[in-house]
Protein backbone atom coordinates (compact mmCIF):
# COMPACT_ATOMS: atom_id res chain seq x y z
CA UNK A 1 0.00 0.00 0.00
CA UNK A 2 1.78 3.17 -0.97
CA UNK A 3 0.61 6.13 1.39
CA UNK A 4 0.74 9.60 -0.07
CA UNK A 5 3.16 12.24 1.18
CA UNK A 6 2.64 14.64 3.46
CA UNK A 7 5.13 17.81 4.49
CA UNK A 8 6.76 15.83 7.27
CA UNK A 9 7.51 13.16 4.34
CA UNK A 10 8.69 15.84 1.82
CA UNK A 11 11.02 17.30 4.90
CA UNK A 12 12.28 13.71 5.71
CA UNK A 13 13.39 13.58 1.77
CA UNK A 14 14.93 17.19 1.43
CA UNK A 15 17.48 16.65 5.08
CA UNK A 16 18.40 13.43 3.61
CA UNK A 17 19.14 14.71 -0.11
CA UNK A 18 21.49 17.87 1.88
CA UNK A 19 22.80 15.02 4.57
CA UNK A 20 22.49 11.49 3.61
CA UNK A 21 24.70 10.74 6.95
CA UNK A 22 22.57 12.80 9.52
CA UNK A 23 21.81 10.55 12.11
CA UNK A 24 18.18 9.76 13.07
CA UNK A 25 18.02 11.66 16.40
CA UNK A 26 19.16 14.93 14.90
CA UNK A 27 16.64 14.33 11.63
CA UNK A 28 12.95 13.61 13.72
CA UNK A 29 14.64 16.75 15.19
CA UNK A 30 15.41 18.69 12.52
CA UNK A 31 11.42 17.49 10.81
CA UNK A 32 9.76 18.09 14.21
CA UNK A 33 9.27 14.27 14.84
CA UNK A 34 11.02 12.18 17.58
CA UNK A 35 13.06 9.59 17.05
CA UNK A 36 10.92 6.48 16.73
CA UNK A 37 8.36 8.01 14.55
CA UNK A 38 10.94 9.27 11.80
CA UNK A 39 12.52 5.85 11.72
CA UNK A 40 9.36 4.37 10.37
CA UNK A 41 8.83 6.62 7.90
CA UNK A 42 12.70 6.67 6.61
CA UNK A 43 12.12 2.98 6.06
CA UNK A 44 8.37 3.38 4.59
CA UNK A 45 9.91 5.65 2.04
CA UNK A 46 12.56 3.25 1.15
CA UNK A 47 10.31 0.55 0.87
CA UNK A 48 7.77 2.38 -1.38
CA UNK A 49 10.67 3.10 -3.79
CA UNK A 50 10.51 7.44 -2.52
CA UNK A 51 14.01 6.70 -1.38
CA UNK A 52 16.37 4.27 -3.77
CA UNK A 53 19.52 4.28 -1.98
CA UNK A 54 22.43 6.88 -0.23
CA UNK A 55 25.01 7.92 -1.95
CA UNK A 56 28.27 10.20 -1.12
CA UNK A 57 29.15 13.45 -3.09
CA UNK A 58 32.70 13.40 -4.10
CA UNK A 59 35.33 16.05 -4.89
CA UNK A 60 35.81 14.88 -8.40
CA UNK A 61 38.92 17.58 -8.59
CA UNK A 62 40.79 15.77 -6.15
CA UNK A 63 39.75 12.82 -7.87
CA UNK A 64 41.42 14.23 -11.38
CA UNK A 65 38.11 13.34 -12.68
CA UNK A 66 36.85 17.59 -13.40
CA UNK A 67 36.62 17.07 -17.22
CA UNK A 68 32.77 17.24 -18.10
CA UNK A 69 31.91 17.07 -21.60
CA UNK A 70 27.44 16.28 -22.49
CA UNK A 71 27.30 14.73 -25.62
CA UNK A 72 23.97 14.59 -28.13
CA UNK A 73 23.82 11.03 -29.73
CA UNK A 74 22.08 10.05 -32.86
CA UNK A 75 20.73 6.15 -33.41
CA UNK A 76 20.42 5.35 -37.07
CA UNK A 77 17.67 3.50 -36.02
CA UNK A 78 15.03 4.05 -33.23
CA UNK A 79 13.09 0.38 -32.72
CA UNK A 80 12.74 -1.07 -29.65
CA UNK A 81 15.78 -3.92 -30.57
CA UNK A 82 17.97 -0.76 -30.93
CA UNK A 83 17.15 1.50 -27.92
CA UNK A 84 17.48 -1.86 -26.12
CA UNK A 85 20.78 -2.31 -27.23
CA UNK A 86 22.03 1.02 -27.31
CA UNK A 87 20.98 1.69 -23.20
CA UNK A 88 22.36 -1.94 -22.30
CA UNK A 89 25.66 -1.03 -24.12
CA UNK A 90 25.77 2.46 -22.66
CA UNK A 91 25.56 1.45 -19.28
CA UNK A 92 28.66 -0.75 -19.58
CA UNK A 93 31.15 2.84 -19.78
CA UNK A 94 32.24 3.88 -16.74
CA UNK A 95 32.88 7.42 -17.80
CA UNK A 96 29.14 8.17 -18.43
CA UNK A 97 27.79 9.65 -15.50
CA UNK A 98 24.36 9.64 -16.99
CA UNK A 99 22.10 9.23 -20.07
CA UNK A 100 19.06 10.14 -21.22
CA UNK A 101 16.58 9.70 -23.58
CA UNK A 102 15.79 12.62 -25.42
CA UNK A 103 12.43 14.24 -27.15
CA UNK A 104 14.13 16.10 -30.11
CA UNK A 105 16.94 16.47 -32.48
CA UNK A 106 18.85 13.46 -31.57
CA UNK A 107 17.77 10.59 -29.52
CA UNK A 108 20.58 10.71 -26.19
CA UNK A 109 22.29 12.99 -24.26
CA UNK A 110 25.11 11.87 -22.29
CA UNK A 111 27.43 13.49 -19.45
CA UNK A 112 30.57 12.03 -19.52
CA UNK A 113 33.40 12.81 -17.02
CA UNK A 114 37.28 12.00 -17.43
CA UNK A 115 40.60 13.66 -16.60
CA UNK A 116 41.01 15.67 -19.42
CA UNK A 117 40.12 16.36 -23.21
CA UNK A 118 42.54 13.60 -24.21
CA UNK A 119 40.70 11.50 -22.23
CA UNK A 120 37.79 12.17 -23.68
CA UNK A 121 38.27 11.78 -27.35
CA UNK A 122 39.29 8.44 -26.33
CA UNK A 123 36.09 7.60 -24.78
CA UNK A 124 34.30 8.82 -27.36
CA UNK A 125 36.40 7.27 -30.24
CA UNK A 126 36.45 3.97 -28.38
CA UNK A 127 33.57 3.19 -26.82
CA UNK A 128 30.41 5.67 -27.32
CA UNK A 129 30.84 6.01 -30.74
CA UNK A 130 31.23 2.02 -30.78
CA UNK A 131 27.60 1.79 -29.28
CA UNK A 132 25.30 -0.01 -31.17
CA UNK A 133 23.15 2.04 -33.81
CA UNK A 134 25.18 5.02 -33.20
CA UNK A 135 24.80 7.46 -36.10
CA UNK A 136 26.07 11.02 -35.00
CA UNK A 137 27.65 12.23 -31.82
CA UNK A 138 28.09 16.43 -31.10
CA UNK A 139 30.06 17.19 -27.99
CA UNK A 140 29.45 20.30 -25.62
CA UNK A 141 32.24 20.60 -23.10
CA UNK A 142 31.81 22.04 -19.76
CA UNK A 143 33.43 25.09 -18.89
CA UNK A 144 32.49 25.83 -15.59
CA UNK A 145 30.16 24.06 -13.21
CA UNK A 146 27.90 26.81 -11.77
CA UNK A 147 25.34 24.31 -10.02
CA UNK A 148 25.42 20.93 -9.27
CA UNK A 149 23.00 19.35 -6.78
CA UNK A 150 24.57 16.42 -6.78
CA UNK A 151 23.58 12.95 -8.64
Amino acid sequence: MIVELDRIDHSIIRELQKNARVTVTELASRVGLSKTPCQVRMRRLEEQGYITGYTALVNHTKLQQSHIAFTEVKLSDTNSHALIAFNEAVIQISAVEQCHMIAGNFDYLLKVRTRNMAEYRQVLGEQISALPHVLQTSTFVVMENVKDVGV
